[in-house]
């Protein structure tokens, strides 16, 4: 089935979220712009929003009930990638929508899990302490966000404090990867002596471990 061409009003909503202008979203919608039509990759104006953290048009779009949880053809959502942009200001405009923290990536991964790879501390603190994400879930590699910031991060302050975090929050330090190797044996592998102290600490007091860095989001 073709889809439908799209109207003017739809035009003019890709273009606002495309220039983060959002009167002009506003306008589009009143003007009656479809707030859920995808473009070619199944992306909606939201997750556009999301990816180019246009957060005052994804306030818009929010307030106008476009789904958060709606994912394209690469199971992207504007909630799953705010864990790989690290955007706590779009994660804290897309919460009033209901997102769906259980919804999982083309990885099977929850948000936390890309954005613990990558270093977002702020990302990863306020996720964690205003969402009830699950902070020991393992994706389709057999990893979970603990594992993600020691087997894939570079083992600075970012992810010493992403790895801090976690654990804080109850992350499980024991948990292996499909291999049966432990964060803290991939962490002494690597050269990652900060962050094996943490986890060897962590292990020691049979859960949470000591917080490094700053404080705050």
């Amino acid at each position: 089935m073709t889809a439908k061409p799209p109207t003017p009003a739809d035009l003019a909503l890709s273009d606002a979220v495309g220039r983060g202008d959002a009167d002009a979203a506003r306008a589009a919608l009143r003007a009656g712009a479809d707030r859920e039509r995808r473009d070619g990759q199944g992306r909606t104006p939201l997750l556009l929003a999301a990816l180019a953290d246009r957060v005052a048009v994804a306030e818009v779009l929010v307030g106008a009930g476009a789904d958060v949880n709606a994912q394209d053809a690469r199971d992207d959502s504007a909630w799953l990638v705010t864990g790989v942009t690290g955007s706590v200001a779009m994660m804290r405009t897309l919460l009033p929508g209901g997102p769906d923290v259980t919804l999982t990536n083309r990885f099977g991964g929850v948000s936390v899990v890309p954005a613990s790879e990558r270093g977002h501390v702020a990302y990863v603190r306020a996720v964690l302490a205003e969402t009830d994400v699950d902070v020991d879930h393992v994706n389709r590699l057999g990893w979970t966000a603990l594992l993600e910031a020691v087997v894939l991060g570079d083992g600075g302050r970012a992810h010493q404090d992403v790895v801090a975090a976690l654990l804080a929050a109850g992350a499980d330090p024991a948990l292996p990867d499909g291999d049966g190797v432990t964060a803290r044996a991939h962490a002494e592998r690597r050269g990652f002596d900060p962050v094996a102290d943490l986890l060897r600490r962590a292990e020691s007091q049979g859960g949470e471990g000591p917080r490094v860095g700053g404080g705050g989001r």
